[in-house]
């Protein structure tokens, strides 16, 4: 990984396909994702008690654990859910053995072909990613969002979510994969470091101080070193990995805020839809509503 000083980088949206082997093509960059807003105040939780509700699509019901201890997203969800704000919202990015995604309110009844993914309630959701306790498992239930370089703090949309499907890990891949992660780790601290720090770096640069901003630039690095440490993956983890599947590459980069209980069967179903260039199903696939079972 190059250390670079100076603040650049490129966009980038989420979720995103690992660069390994999949069966269909690598797609550019997606750009239908929400734009980050500035966010509401969010009320305190109140409780740190899973809640259970039921998605009903229309390939079928999919009964879904919201985590009590992502207390906001959860308390995010079931509100949304209770004021039928994703009854009629469509599946408009559906990736085979990656994940399927809702929670567009502009895909309501939209035509074939219209570009979907930027709807949104008006707000995001601080982040509450809790890594490793929480991963990207075949069935989890994330929170989308928008890309570091212009959502460092990643917080979540306010309403959109992906179910994951995933492929089965081996070990060798799971070896790559979290020394991959503990450089994404790192190269996000970094432009943290360096957007904290750009008054001090350009002053250097102005005046052509090379030796000076090399000195500054090894204590960046230090402090990375020093405070950046990205946690072992546990053995339950790569245990789902190999046996279940999953994304292990989004791991701990998303809010992870739940799992799926019952109806992976219908989240398969989905998952298989044919879909066009943008990765939305032909034929509409729908959240019919969402029930609160318990909370």
């Amino acid at each position: 990984m190059v250390l670079a000083m100076g603040v650049a980088g490129t966009y980038a949206a989420t979720p995103a396909r690992s660069k390994g082997k999949r069966r269909a093509p690598a797609k550019k960059t997606m750009t239908t994702q929400p734009k980050t807003t500035a966010a509401k105040t969010e009320a305190a939780p109140v409780s740190d008690k899973d809640a259970i509700v039921e998605i009903i699509t229309s390939e079928g019901p999919v009964k879904v654990k919201l985590y009590g201890d992502t207390p906001r997203h959860r308390d995010n969800f079931l509100k949304l859910a209770e004021e039928g704000y994703y009854d009629g919202v469509l599946f408009h990015r559906v990736i085979k053995d990656f994940m399927v995604q809702t929670g567009d309110p502009k895909s309501k009844d939209a035509p074939q072909g219209a570009q979907l993914g930027a709807g949104d309630p008006g707000y995001t959701i601080e982040a509450e990613i809790l890594y490793p306790k929480h991963y990207h498992k075949y069935g989890a239930l994330a929170a989308a969002r928008t890309g570091d370089q212009v959502n460092p703090e990643r917080r979540s949309s306010g309403s959109q979510f992906y179910i994951v499907t995933g492929q089965k890990q081996t070990a060798r891949s799971l070896e790559a994969m979290e020394q991959r992660l503990a450089q994404d780790a790192k190269q996000s601290y970094w432009m943290k470091l360096q957007k904290e720090n750009i008054g001090k770096i350009r002053e250097l640069q102005a005046a052509g101080d090379r030796d000076s901003l090399e000195t500054f630039r090894q204590q960046l690095i230090e402090r990375l070193e020093a405070e950046v440490k990205v946690p072992e993956m546990p053995a339950q983890m790569k245990e789902d990995y190999i046996n279940l599947g999953g994304t292990p590459h989004l791991d701990n980069q998303y809010t992870v805020f739940g799992e799926v209980l019952e109806g992976m069967d219908v989240v398969e179903k989905i998952q298989n839809a044919p879909t066009d260039a943008s990765d939305r199903p032909k034929e509409d696939i729908k959240v019919i509503t969402v029930k609160v079972i318990e909370k």
